[in-house]
C-alpha cells in the first residue's frame, strides 16, 4: 500500500483490522515514518496519550482514554547487545495482553515472539511511503 502522511489514520485503521497479533514490529530506515503510524495507532485505539520516540528511554507506556493499559513502544536503535532488552524485562512486557510496538525489531531477533506481525516502511519520496503488512 502506498500512502502519504495525510493518509496515515487510514493505514492504521487497516493495520489494526489486519494484525494477527497485538506486537507490531516496525522495520524501515531512519525517517521511514515508524512513529507516526505508531502515533496513528494510539490515537485509532482510542490513547489518551500522545505517542513519541522512546528513543532514550526505550520503552514508553500508553493509556486508553479510560485510564486503562493499551500498550508499549519499545525503540531499539540504541541497543548494543540484544541482551539489553531483557535487562528492562521485554519479555514481562510480552505477557501481557496489550499492544506492543516495537521499532527497530532487527536488533533483537531472538526476542521476538513467533506470531509478531511484520510492518515495513519503505521511502518512496519525501512524502509518500510504501507499507507493507
Amino acid at each position: 500500500m502506498i500512502y502519504k502522511e495525510d493518509e496515515i489514520t487510514a493505514v492504521a485503521k487497516s493495520l489494526i483490522q489486519n494484525a494477527k497479533s497485538k506486537t507490531l514490529c516496525f522495520y524501515g530506515d531512519m525517517g521511514a515514518g515508524k512513529t507516526t503510524l505508531i502515533k496513528a495507532l494510539v490515537q485509532v485505539l482510542d490513547g489518551a496519550d500522545t505517542a513519541n520516540s522512546p528513543t532514550f528511554g526505550i520503552v514508553n507506556e500508553y493509556h486508553k482514554t479510560d485510564g486503562s493499559l493499551l500498550g508499549y513502544h519499545f525503540d531499539f536503535y540504541r541497543l548494543n547487545d540484544e541482551n539489553e532488552a531483557l535487562d528492562l524485562g521485554f519479555e514481562d512486557y510480552l505477557n501481557e495482553d496489550v499492544w506492543v510496538f516495537i521499532e527497530w525489531p532487527e536488533k533483537i531477533p531472538s526476542f521476538l515472539p513467533e506470531d509478531a506481525h511484520k510492518v515495513r516502511i519503505e521511502i518512496l519520496d519525501t512524502k509518500i511511503r510504501k507499507i507493507e503488512f
